[in-house]
């Protein structure tokens, strides 16, 4: 990041079609200085679900954060994308950017995109900056994509190249930064799985094992099921007809609020004191599982008093039951979750079903060790989401600033 100290505030500026610029720069139409490929989509018969020629990519449903990641191939390409290319989304949704990993096939909702009068990295920040402008462009036709002119008559600004290879020199470490973090992240939860299977199947310190319906378990342990833990409330929603009952300072939990973190610190929508009276609030460390739809095995932890719709279960676990333990169990058997709800056209895993769902019982102790280490890792799982939360932040307020000069780069 040594690059952030060769910045410097910029004070002379010209009036131009885009905004004000720095009186050094010029503006120019994508077309004077990039290379477009728009896509064009194969025949289906050329087109496969396993390796077969080159990676297939169609839209935005395949981008990563800066790489695609091909789920089909195509042997017979119409359109192509050399690699570094980038690719923009010009079908719904508008305007996103990846880099093609590799020669690719493109299909209609994509166009590739390399600078011929332009440094290609800088070209690549440009338009991931300019991608709000093209989402616009695109909500107002009919079909919610681009043509082929509005990427050709789009007007960018263009620094010295020198200075753009610097900026998005300053702009690629950042992003680097970003990924390393991602990383270990990654790395993080995957010796979290690790120690989920050994210490909630094997304990801490245990040297005799017997056989039961979850496979060996300490001996010292129980098997209960999740009626034993504590009480199970079925979420609801207040009445949508009485505005007095939304909008207010209670949390009221949907799947979509769930699986993100641990804690539930904040929902979609939020109720009042009035709503929350009309329906059944649980407390502070009550246990939330999806038991109805396509997201079934998510849980969460109430981090205050709040609320769920019912396609929730919250459980409030008894004093016998440490409430981490139980969280990292349910956790760990989202799966098995998943495939009690059977193959209904809106999956379903009813209150009864889920009540006597197994789950073993060390002694409260030992729980609570084994709660508090796990918890321990999702702490600092959260701690390095938060810093790669805080770097992306940065990063486009930094964008916002060296893409139009407001600050420049000393080369």
């Amino acid at each position: 990041m040594d690059q952030i100290n060769s910045l410097r505030t910029e004070n002379k500026f010209k009036k131009t079609e885009i905004g004000e610029i720095p009186v050094d720069w010029e503006i120019d139409t994508l077309k004077n200085v990039a290379k477009i490929n728009m896509g064009q989509s194969p025949s289906s018969k050329n087109c496969f679900d396993y390796e077969n020629g080159l990676p297939f990519f169609q839209g935005k449903a395949e981008f990563g954060d800066k790489y695609p990641k091909a789920v089909k191939w195509c042997n017979s390409p119409k359109k192509l994308a050399d690699v570094g290319d980038i690719l923009i989304s010009v079908r719904a949704p508008v305007g996103d950017v990846n880099i093609a990993p590799a020669k690719s096939c493109i299909g209609r909702g994509l166009a590739a995109i390399r600078g011929i009068r332009t440094n290609n990295k800088f070209l690549y920040f440009i338009l991931d900056y300019f991608k709000d402008k093209l989402k616009k462009i695109g909500q107002g036709s009919t079909f919610k994509a681009i043509n082929k002119n509005v990427l050709f008559d789009l007007i960018i600004p263009l620094p010295p190249l020198s200075e753009q290879k610097k900026i998005a020199e300053i702009l690629s470490t950042v992003d680097e930064t970003i990924e390393k973090k991602k990383s270990i992240i990654e790395k993080i939860k995957e010796l979290k799985k690790g120690l989920m299977q050994e210490l909630l199947t094997r304990g801490i310190g245990h040297t005799k094992f017997k056989k039961t319906e979850l496979g060996e378990i300490p001996e010292e342990w129980d098997v209960l099921t999740l009626k034993d833990v504590g009480e199970i409330i079925t979420g609801n929603t207040p009445p949508t007809k009485y505005k007095e009952y939304y909008n207010g300072n209670y949390l009221w939990a949907t799947p979509a609020d769930l699986g993100n973190s641990k804690y539930i610190k904040s929902t979609h929508r939020m109720i009042t004191d009035k709503g929350l009276r009309v329906i059944r609030p649980v407390p502070e460390n009550s246990i939330l599982v999806v038991c109805i739809g396509s997201t079934i095995g998510k849980v969460g932890m109430a981090s205050t008093i709040m609320a769920t719709n019912q396609q929730i279960n919250s459980i409030i676990c008894n004093p016998k039951w440490n409430h981490h333990f139980v969280y990292y169990w349910l956790e760990k058997i989202s799966d098995y979750l998943v495939s009690l709800s059977g193959k209904h056209a809106i999956p379903i895993l009813n209150k009864t079903l889920f009540s006597f769902v197994l789950i073993p019982k060390p002694s409260k102790n030992e729980q609570e060790i084994i709660g508090t280490l796990l918890d321990s890792v999702d702490e600092v799982i959260e701690n390095e989401k938060n810093y790669c939360n805080y770097m992306m932040i940065f990063k486009r307020a930094l964008m916002r600033m060296l893409l139009i000069g407001k600050i420049r780069v000393r080369v």
